[in-house]
């Protein structure tokens, strides 16, 4: 029987490495193009064309692999984009991988920066942040790329998914996978296919880590008054992100 998986996000999170694992695995078939993003269920339009034109166009390629799966992070910021795939997909495997919010706005700042979105240094941009969301083009991108404080309250974005899917939203964190707590077996066995045949195809915990789109050079690091507020920010999030996996969060552990 022909599966779907949905990798949902979130932005700045290692979820291309995370890709690349996928791709790997011989019952496992990407969709393609993969970039840009699919991206169908940011789109009542484009969902309302139903399964047959969701296969043919991004899995054409797919043979005997049991398993189809996308990777679009922005729909971890629609909650309609979860209703959408339910009604598409029936019940799909969801997997959301993590980081350290404050990190990852960080790396989103870094990332507009590089791509001309953002003119502002990361100290006044945070602290803009904290104030309130800034105005976009919703004719330039998906999404807003000045979203860096708003991308990190995961509880409150995967709420929709969980009230949809359930147990099959599964929570990886790219810190669990640099320091190889979470490995590409556990990632296979938690989506039921089985582990290569030949050891040596199986891929590596550096095929897990490589940054795909990283940024050259160190990151840039706010300073220690604007850190702390970050914190405090993202303190009540966490504490029930926490709660409900019923685990310490990585980035929170001591």
């Amino acid at each position: 029987m022909t599966r779907h998986l949905l990798v949902i996000g979130a932005q700045r999170c290692g979820t291309t490495a995370l890709q690349r694992v996928l791709e790997a695995h011989p019952d496992i078939a990407m969709a393609r193009p993969s970039r840009p993003e699919p991206k169908v269920f940011l789109s009542a339009e484009h969902a309302g064309r139903g399964l047959d034109w969701y296969r043919s166009t991004y899995f054409a390629h797919a043979t005997t692999e049991s398993l189809l799966a996308e990777k679009s992070t922005s729909y971890l910021e629609d909650p309609a984009a979860a209703r959408r795939a339910a009604d598409v997909l029936g019940h799909p495997t969801i997997v959301v991988q993590l980081r350290d919010p404050v990190a990852r706005a960080i790396s989103n700042w870094r990332f507009s920066r590089e791509h001309g979105a953002e003119q502002r240094p990361l100290d006044e941009a945070l602290r803009e942040n904290l104030r309130g969301p800034r105005d976009w083009d919703a004719g330039a991108s998906s999404v807003s790329p000045f979203a860096y404080l708003e991308r990190g309250h995961y509880v409150d974005l995967l709420k929709p998914w969980v009230e949809c899917f359930g147990e099959e939203v599964h929570v990886r964190f790219l810190e669990d996978v640099i320091s190889g707590q979470q490995t590409p077996a556990g990632l296979y066995e938690t989506l039921g296919v089985h582990p290569a045949a030949d050891e040596d195809e199986e891929p590596t915990h550096r095929d897990q880590v490589d940054p795909v789109n990283a940024s050259v050079g160190p990151e840039p690091v706010p300073d220690g008054a604007l850190r702390a507020l970050l914190r405090e920010h993202f303190a009540d999030s966490d504490a029930r992100l926490s709660q409900w996996l019923g685990r310490p969060l990585p980035w929170a552990r001591p």
